[in-house]
This record gives structure tokens, C-alpha cells and sequence, in this order.
């Protein structure tokens, strides 16, 4: 299975942006994690059937209500799979 990764750029630590992630991942049936970087960006990984990737995109560019997403940079990996949606601190 393929696994995304993104670094999402922006006002997004600090206001929300992890947990609306693992909501919005745990309700479509994605795995994957997410976690804040020291650079204030933050990097989730995601697996699942590609459409429904698709849709998750969409939810990490709107964020959290307090969040201001700019970029979000995107790549595939070979990784191994996850159990389920975990939020990393």
C-alpha cells in the first residue's frame, strides 16, 4: 500500500491542526500519524484507497478553525503499514 507523506506549511501549530487531522483520518478509515516538527511545519503520513486520500487532502488544507495553511508539500513511500491514526507528541 502506498503511504503520503505531506509537510504542511502555515499557522499550524498551537492551534488545533493535529487533532482536526486524527478526526478527520480516524472518520474516513485512513492509518498514518501526525506529528509537529521543530520548524513549526507539520508532517503526517497517510495510507488508504487513493480517493479517499484524495478527500483527506482537502481537509488537511482547510485545517483546524484556528489554523492558516499556506503549502503542503507531498510525496509517496515505500513504508510499512500502520494499525490505525495516531497523533505524535
Amino acid at each position: 500500500m502506498k503511504t503520503y507523506h505531506f509537510i504542511v506549511k502555515g499557522e499550524v501549530q498551537g492551534v488545533g491542526y493535529r487533532i482536526t487531522a486524527y478526526l478527520n483520518a480516524t472518520r474516513l478509515g485512513i492509518t498514518g500519524s501526525v506529528k509537529n516538527l521543530s520548524n513549526d511545519d507539520v508532517e503526517v503520513f497517510a495510507q488508504g484507497d487513493e480517493k479517499i486520500i484524495e478527500n483527506f487532502k482537502k481537509y488537511l488544507k482547510i485545517g483546524s478553525s484556528m489554523s492558516h495553511v499556506t503549502e503542503i508539500d507531498e510525496e509517496i513511500l515505500d513504508k510499512s503499514e500502520f494499525k490505525d491514526f495516531q497523533v505524535i507528541y
